[in-house]
C-alpha cells in the first residue's frame, strides 16, 4: 500500500507540473513567431506599402498593404500561427487579382512587429487597433475580414465588434479551449488562457459568413466547422474542400473559385 501511495503521489506531482507548464507556457504552444530586422527589405511583386501601427501600450506593430488595380475594397487578413507577412504574402494574389487590396498584419513578435503576445485581450486589442487605423481609407461596407487557422478566432471577434461587408474563415476552430481539450484530454479546460470562443462570437456577427474547411485537416479537426455552421445564420455558408488538409488552402482551386464568387 505504501508503494502504491508513493507512485500515486509522484504521478500527481508530475500531473501538476505538466499542467503548470501548459498554463504558463501556452504562448510557445500556440504561437510560432519568426522575427525580421526593422530594415529588412521585402521583395514582393506588384505594389505594396509597409504600414506601422501603434498599439494601446505603445508597441509598434507592422503590416503590409498589397495594392490591387482599381480596388473595390480591402481584405483585412489575419494569418496563422507561423511565419510572417513575408511568407504569407503569396496569399495576397488571390484577392488582389479580384481587385481587393490586402492588408496582412504581423502579430506581436512576428516579422517587424515589436513585443510579444502575452494575453488574449492584448492580441484582440492589437487586431482592432490595426483595423481601425485603416477605416479612414476603407469603409466597412467595402471591407472583408479574413482569418486563417489561429487567426479565425480574432477575425470572428473583430467582425462581432465591427460591421464588415463579409467574414471569411479558413480552417476555423470551434474554440481554442475545445481544440485544446481534444488534443490534451487530460488537461482541465479552465487552464486555457486563450479560450477564444469562436462558437460564442460567431453568433454575434451580423455580416455574411463563409466557412472553408478541408475534410482531411490534420491540425484543426473538420467537425469544428460543422459545429460552427449550426450556430451561423441560415444564409451563411460552409464550403467543404474535399481531400484538402490544413495548409495551402488559398491555392486550392475550389477555394479560389468560391472566393471569386464571394468577392
Amino acid at each position: 500500500m505504501k508503494v502504491v501511495l508513493i507512485v500515486v503521489g509522484v504521478l500527481a506531482v508530475l500531473y501538476v507540473l505538466v499542467c503548470c507548464v501548459l498554463y504558463f507556457k501556452q504562448e510557445s504552444l500556440l504561437f510560432f513567431p519568426t522575427q525580421l530586422r526593422a530594415d529588412y527589405q521585402f521583395q514582393f511583386p506588384g505594389r505594396f506599402e509597409e504600414r506601422w501601427i501603434t498599439a494601446a501600450d505603445g508597441t509598434r506593430l507592422h503590416g503590409v498593404l498589397f495594392k490591387a488595380m482599381s480596388p473595390k475594397g480591402l481584405v483585412f487578413y489575419l494569418h496563422g500561427n507561423g511565419g510572417t507577412v513575408d511568407s504569407w504574402a503569396p496569399a495576397a494574389d488571390a484577392y488582389t487579382s479580384l481587385h481587393y487590396d490586402v492588408f496582412i498584419l504581423d502579430y506581436r513578435g512576428y516579422g517587424k512587429s515589436e513585443g510579444r503576445i502575452t494575453s488574449q485581450a492584448q492580441l484582440l486589442s492589437d487586431v482592432q487597433t490595426a483595423y481601425q487605423q485603416l477605416l479612414p481609407e476603407y469603409p466597412e461596407s467595402q471591407t472583408v475580414i479574413l482569418g486563417y487557422s489561429v487567426g479565425t478566432g480574432p477575425a470572428t471577434w473583430l467582425a462581432a465588434q465591427q460591421h464588415p461587408k463579409l467574414l471569411i474563415l479558413q480552417a476555423p476552430y470551434f474554440s481554442i479551449r475545445d481544440l485544446a481539450t481534444r488534443l490534451y484530454p487530460f488537461v482541465p479546460g479552465f487552464l486555457v488562457r486563450y479560450p477564444m470562443p469562436t462558437n460564442e462570437l460567431i453568433q454575434r456577427v451580423k455580416a455574411p459568413i463563409a466557412l472553408f474547411h478541408g475534410d482531411q485537416d490534420e491540425v484543426i479537426y473538420y467537425e469544428s466547422s460543422l459545429k460552427l455552421q449550426a450556430l451561423c445564420k441560415p444564409s451563411d455558408r460552409l464550403i467543404v474542400l474535399p481531400g484538402a488538409g490544413h495548409n495551402a488552402m488559398t491555392d486550392n482551386p475550389l477555394y479560389r473559385c468560391e472566393v471569386a464568387k464571394l468577392l
